[in-house]
């Protein structure tokens, strides 16, 4: 690691999310950056292969849950920024099993405030100063909006649906409490959907993808008229970045990509892209469209979500570079292009993803 810059610590960095900041601090600026994952099924190292031999990175495998493991690693690598953004993420298997979320999400988080409250005191004022808590989170906390022109905006009342949107409530609950409590300088985002390279098959935008190479069926919970509102994976790094970097302490900023889509729209769309980019089917199957199955909607499922992001625009002038048609044509393509990174996870040789 180099000595003459800082070092961020990312928690969840072989995530998608997490490898997306990972990719982008190595490429785009001069911090040192310590990656702490615990690598569970969707920690994937090979969404990593453009860093790894990077001087400025290095890797642990670790649970934040493990106190001792977070002490050690603050007082070996001394990080000035914290950007913690492991959890376990996927509302589906929430529902199905909903006590890995509460571990990870809540008491992970506890147990890593705690780890960077008692490093943070034992610095001098100056580096005091200077140390920043970010913690990344969902706008699946704000639970469902109603009213069609209604927006989340960072002072949206909490009403999370589903074990996972209460388990990151809970944790937003707690660094909000370190700041205000010890004043532990902390910062907060919640996002909407992302999507985009490396994202992992069980979500909907790369599920539709491979299922509709694979001539499976295309599953759409309900009517498939549920709003999300998108943003590609490499504008959401650059916005987490920025806040950390330069966010107001004790502030939280809401990040959008000012796309709102209803679930069918997207698939619809990603059909019609694979028809350009991949017009060889497989057998039987005449148009991809033709592979779309509506099954029985999500237990809780919420009808709209949409971010009001102008906060992040005002304040740190960040704003989304691509678009959902271009963002969406890039993911088409690049999972089109890297078909050793999704095969190596559907056949189980990176991981049996089953668990």
């Amino acid at each position: 690691m180099h000595t003459d810059s800082r070092t961020i610590l990312v928690t969840g960095g072989a995530g998608f999310i997490g490898s997306a900041v990972i990719r982008h601090v190595i490429a785009n600026t001069s911090f040192n950056l310590v990656n702490v994952d615990k690598l569970t099924y969707a920690g994937n190292l090979a969404s990593l292969q453009d860093v790894a031999a990077s001087s400025r990175y290095c890797f642990i495998q670790a649970d934040i849950c493990d106190a001792q493991a977070m002490a050690d690693i603050f007082e070996q690598y001394k990080p000035e920024i914290v950007m913690h953004l492991a959890a376990e993420s996927h509302v589906d298997r929430s529902i199905n099993g909903p006590g890995d979320f509460i571990q990870t999400n809540i008491v992970g988080t506890y147990t890593l405030l705690e780890a960077a409250r008692a490093y943070w005191i034992s610095l001098t004022d100056e580096k005091r100063a200077a140390f920043r808590f970010h913690h990344i989170s969902t706008d699946e906390v704000y639970g469902d909006l109603h009213g069609t022109d209604d927006l989340f905006t960072e002072t949206t009342a909490y009403a999370p649906s589903s074990p996972y949107s209460a388990s990151k409530a809970g944790s937003d609950h707690l660094v909000r409490a370190w700041q205000r409590t010890f004043g532990l300088p902390t910062l907060i985002t919640n996002c909407s959907n992302n999507y985009g390279p490396f994202h992992f098959p069980e979500k909907l935008i790369p599920l539709m993808i491979l299922n509709a190479l694979a001539g499976k069926a295309l599953p759409v919970y309900g009517d498939g008229k549920q709003i999300r509102d998108w943003l590609y994976v490499e504008d959401h790094a650059r916005a987490l970045v920025k806040v950390a970097t330069l966010g107001k302490i004790g502030e939280t900023y809401n990040i959008g990509g000012h796309n709102e889509k209803q679930n069918i729209e997207v698939v619809t769309t990603l059909c019609a892209l694979l028809e350009q980019l991949a017009p060889e089917k497989p057998a039987g199957v005449k148009h991809y469209s033709d592979l779309i199955t509506y099954v029985t909607d999500r237990p809780g499922h919420d009808v709209r979500y949409a971010i009001d992001a102008s906060k992040i625009a005002d304040e740190l002038n960040w704003l989304p570079e691509e678009t959902f048609e271009s963002g969406l044509r890039k993911t088409v393509q690049w999972y089109l292009n890297n078909r050793n990174w999704w095969q190596a996870i559907l056949d189980g040789s990176y991981r049996d993803i089953k668990e």
